[in-house]
């Protein structure tokens, strides 16, 4: 659809959804006090952390700190994007999305409406589905069956056929939509022809399950063996994983992602009950597939052949996946043995040495050091010194955390160094615990109730704050907060989050909206520590200018201020 979804479009969805009535048709919600609770769906636990507020439109998990408004919850539960998430939003109360006109219509390219191109697909699928129960069809059974594929399996992901004719789909399926979509070529001549011929077909769905694209294989000996849809407006390979939508069928938080090379690879794996492959589309794993399998768990295990292509498709798969290894993250890199992939060893060893062999694969700290050393001698200087100036460059993509500090101190032990002190960073962590005097500071508090209660906006618009001349840490996020109130008049903690959405400040912001306080007059506290704060702000206004007057003298400017507060002090 062409045109931006207007924000006040989404501002109003967020006023007209109930986040407990959204979030309990997902995860059953159970009333306890003012809130709702549930076993957290963003992680395992035992006893219910997740915590829904109706009068914030707001959640909080104070297990592993998700949070966020009903937009946010979709995004991460149902693995969307943006937009789709207010699609869905929208869908869920039965109103339908609007966009905005372009103002340039004349230098502005309007955006396909892509609805069609998936419903174009989709028949497509279809009509590969009815071909393989055809008489020309049963060559592509028979090589099913020969892989030792059964119906169920290919029923689950959608296997076709393709026939071996050029002008089949322009039959069923409007041309243009076709063309759109990469199933058809037209030739310089003006001649439109299918893409695929007498090929075995495997539909490739996004994370909504909707077929974007089709890889097809031949049955002979025919190049190229394997052929994938060319980018389009709904498929970018490099984007996508096959096989990702039926993983998240089983289960939308998998304990383990194994990431293997080819679609038969998948398939082979599913038919012997691994059930949690997905597959690269020909392109190397890159950092943009972790970003996304990330989402849905937190082990992955990625599958290469033994050989020397594969050693090479393995450590390009490690410097994908570094950047990403937050803590309570894991890798594993799992090499075969030559002359194997996953589907020829899962039909050899069966399955449960196939899963002994995923459990127990290289962890990728340990395939790292070793992939670095095993051409070094280590008991030289000669050789440490080229470890570190190898190992430091990869080791500081690493985000700051403990899984980096520990990579950079096993760095320092092989290397006799003290390299891991000046570069391991710290992570600077925000408790979500109950707030007790004395655990947070004053601004975080202020911040807190502030975001948790937008109408404590009046109290500040009574201070007069000078925000130019204040200084407390936290001063410039309470601004920002305070001008967003303002101008947007949030009616809940959920619309004024959206204002922060993908902004440096988002991930604070949700934390101290998350953060329960457990102050009974929270109108009363936010007055008298925002009066604490300031009057803290003041004596270090005070003595800064004190003492440059004992030194430089002050400006007129500077005269008049100074004088203003010992007013304050002395009332």
């Amino acid at each position: 659809m062409a045109g931006r979804i207007p924000r006040e479009f989404i501002d109003d969805l967020l006023v007209r959804v109930d986040i407990v009535d959204l979030i309990d048709s997902h995860v059953p919600l159970k009333k306890t006090g003012s809130n709702y609770m549930a076993r957290c769906p963003f992680h395992n636990e035992k006893t219910p952390s997740f915590s829904v507020n109706r009068k914030k439109q707001f959640y909080h998990c104070f297990g592993c700190g998700a949070s966020g408004n009903a937009i946010s919850f979709l995004m991460d539960y149902n693995h969307l994007d943006f937009v789709e998430a207010v699609e869905d939003l929208a869908s869920f109360i039965g109103v339908d999305v609007p966009r905005e006109q372009s103002s340039h219509p004349s230098t502005q390219t309007p955006k396909q409406d892509t609805s069609k191109l998936y419903e174009a697909l989709d028949k497509v699928m279809l009509f590969y589905q009815q071909q393989l129960k055809s008489n020309e069809g049963k060559k592509a059974v028979d090589y099913l069956k020969s892989r030792g594929v059964s119906g169920e399996i290919a029923k689950k992901y959608a296997l076709g056929y393709a026939p071996d004719k050029w002008d089949t789909l322009a039959q069923i399926v409007d041309a243009k939509q076709l063309l759109d979509t990469g199933m058809l070529i037209q030739h310089e001549s003006g001649r439109l022809y299918d893409r695929f011929r007498g090929r075995l077909m495997f539909p490739i769905r996004d994370k909504r399950n909707r077929v974007i694209g089709f890889g097809g294989r031949v049955l002979d000996d025919s190049l190229p063996k394997y052929l994938n849809s060319p980018e389009t407006a709904v498929f970018s390979k490099s984007n996508e994983l096959y096989g990702l939508p039926e993983v998240l069928e089983n289960s939308s938080r998998p304990e383990r992602i194994i990431v293997v090379e080819g679609y038969m690879d998948v398939i082979a794996l599913a038919q012997h009950g691994i059930d949690f492959a997905v597959a690269t589309l020909g392109t190397a794993t890159s950092k943009r597939h972790i970003e996304q399998l990330f989402r849905f768990t937190s082990e992955l295990v990625l599958c290469f052949d033994g050989d020397k292509a594969g050693k090479q498709a393995a450590w390009r798969a490690m410097e994908a996946l570094l950047p990403n290894l937050k803590d309570k993250r894991q890798a594993k890199i799992m090499q075969l043995p030559e002359s194997h992939d996953p589907d020829s060893l899962v039909r050899a060893e069966g399955l449960d040495k196939m899963l002994s062999r995923i459990q127990s694969a290289t962890p990728l700290s340990e395939y790292f050091f070793a992939t670095l050393t095993d051409p070094l001698n280590l008991d030289t200087v000669e050789g440490r010194s080229t470890l570190a100036s190898e190992a430091k460059p990869y080791l500081e993509t690493l985000p700051p955390g403990f899984f980096r500090e520990m990579m950079f101190s096993q760095l320092e032990e092989l290397t006799k160094s003290s390299i891991a002190v000046d570069i391991a960073a710290k992570t600077p962590t925000l408790t979500t615990k109950a707030y007790r005097p004395g655990k947070l500071s004053p601004a975080r508090v202020v911040i807190a109730l502030l975001l948790q209660n937008p109408e404590l906006v009046s109290i500040l618009d009574e201070q007069n704050i000078n925000w130019e001349e204040t200084g407390f840490k936290g001063a410039d996020l309470l601004r920002d907060i305070y001008q967003k109130i303002q101008s947007k008049a949030p009616v809940n903690t959920a619309l004024l989050l959206e204002e922060f959405r993908e902004s440096p400040q988002e991930k604070i912001v949700r934390n101290l909206a998350g953060l329960e306080l457990n102050i009974p007059d929270q109108k009363a506290e936010f007055k008298d520590t925002l009066n604490h704060l300031l009057a803290l702000d003041n004596n270090r206004q005070l003595e800064q200018l004190l003492a440059k007057s004992s030194t430089e003298g002050l400006s007129p400017h500077e005269k008049q201020k100074l004088n203003i507060l010992l007013k304050k002090i002395k009332q």
